[in-house]
């Protein structure tokens, strides 16, 4: 069994948490983080179903260090050669916040030493030691003087799908978009519209909830290659989780931009995970949207923030025919991520809930409100 670290953006960490927990294994949360316990089947599994988690790590040691010594004595002491096989390359990243050892390329390089040192007598490796391996990405994380020892097994950030072939501008993290979708507790038996789709990523992520589909199928991860991960561990989830999709489930995924090269770009992402004929595409001004029936529906949206003066006005004439929508359908539940704090005035509505998330480093409110149900 391991100590398992999965990571995320702070607002987040309840609904990874609770991911973690359908997959079968207790967590422990802190700021960012979720801990748990797992073998090796764990690391595959949730790198491969996590749809709201950043990366998963295994934890190798967590403790004080105050000095350059404790670092590099406890770093030493710790059980290296169980996991990085003989000649494995062994990256060292590094980070520190609110600690006495402040200096990130020193602690990097003293860890890095440390690793050497332990791996050498544990393979009784006399001279250079060779890194010509599979990887096994280590990080050094100090915060408030102690110190977490990770090695990543993810590689890749767990928002890299792999289905992104274009993007705009500020694309929206694939994880985060998922977030979105889970925290409005859609699952596919109501349609769905993005008003401002962008890059299709909000619609995307939904119809991979809807269905099933694994966020992890079409892409590698870095543990695939590790000595101590059994060899078919990641083909055998893989094909259960095949297996497990509802590939033919139907559902209903409107997903509109002003923009038409968007749109394109949109399609070409939902062609590259085969849901093009699933998620209907159109150039659509959203203030021209329009609900033609009265069943619960809902709308999830990334709108323009209007940070720019020029686009404020626009913006907020946009906002306001949101809660329009809202008022004349009853059934409509509108969930909305911004950083515009005048959001609930310009609807006119207060929130039925809001969560404080992070679009990369915008702080924003993600506005959630509930229709009323039939």
């Amino acid at each position: 069994m391991y100590q398992l670290l999965a990571v995320c953006p702070m607002g987040l960490e309840a609904i990874v948490a609770r991911e973690i927990q359908d997959l079968g294994y207790e967590t422990t949360v802190e700021n960012g983080r979720i801990f748990f316990e797992g073998d090796e089947e764990a690391i595959a599994k949730c790198n491969l179903w996590l749809r709201t988690a950043d990366r998963i790590k295994l934890v190798v040691g967590r403790f004080k260090a105050t000095t350059f010594e404790d670092l590099f004595e406890s770093t030493k002491a710790l059980p290296w050669e169980t996991i990085i096989e003989e000649g494995g390359q062994f990256p060292v990243q590094g980070r520190s916040v609110k600690s006495t050892l402040h200096s990130v390329p020193d602690c990097q390089a003293i860890v890095k030493k440390a690793i050497v040192e332990r791996l050498k007598q544990a393979f009784n490796i006399k001279g250079w030691i060779d890194e010509t391996g599979s990887k096994y990405p280590v990080e050094v994380a100090l915060l408030k003087d102690e110190a977490l020892l990770t090695v990543d097994t993810s590689g890749s950030g767990l928002n890299k799908r792999g289905y992104r072939v274009a993007q705009g501008e500020a694309p929206l993290k694939e994880t985060l978009a998922a977030s979105l979708v889970k925290l409005a507790n859609w699952t596919g038996s109501t349609p769905l519209i993005d008003p401002f789709c962008g890059s299709g990523t909000i619609a995307i992520e939904a119809c991979l909830i809807a269905q099933n589909i694994a966020p992890g199928f079409n892409r590698e991860f870095v543990s695939e290659s590790w000595e101590f991960m059994p060899n078919d561990m990641y083909d055998k989830l893989r094909a259960e989780a095949d297996q497990a999709a509802h590939y033919d489930r139907e559902v209903e995924v409107y997903a509109y931009d002003i923009d038409p090269e968007m749109v394109e770009i949109a399609k070409r992402n939902a062609e590259e995970v085969g849901l093009s004929e699933i998620i209907q595409f159109k150039v659509k001004d959203v203030n021209t949207l329009s609900i033609n029936h009265d069943d619960p529906v809902a709308l999830i949206g990334n709108p323009p923030y209007g940070e720019r003066i020029g686009d404020r006005e626009e913006v907020e004439t946009m906002y306001r025919y949101i809660g329009k929508l809202m008022k004349e359908h009853p059934h409509l539940s509108a969930y909305i991520l911004t950083s515009n704090k005048e959001f609930e005035h310009l609807v006119n509505r207060k929130a039925t809930k809001r969560r404080k998330l992070f679009n990369g480093y915008i702080e924003c409110t993600y506005y959630q409100y509930w229709g009323a149900k039939k």
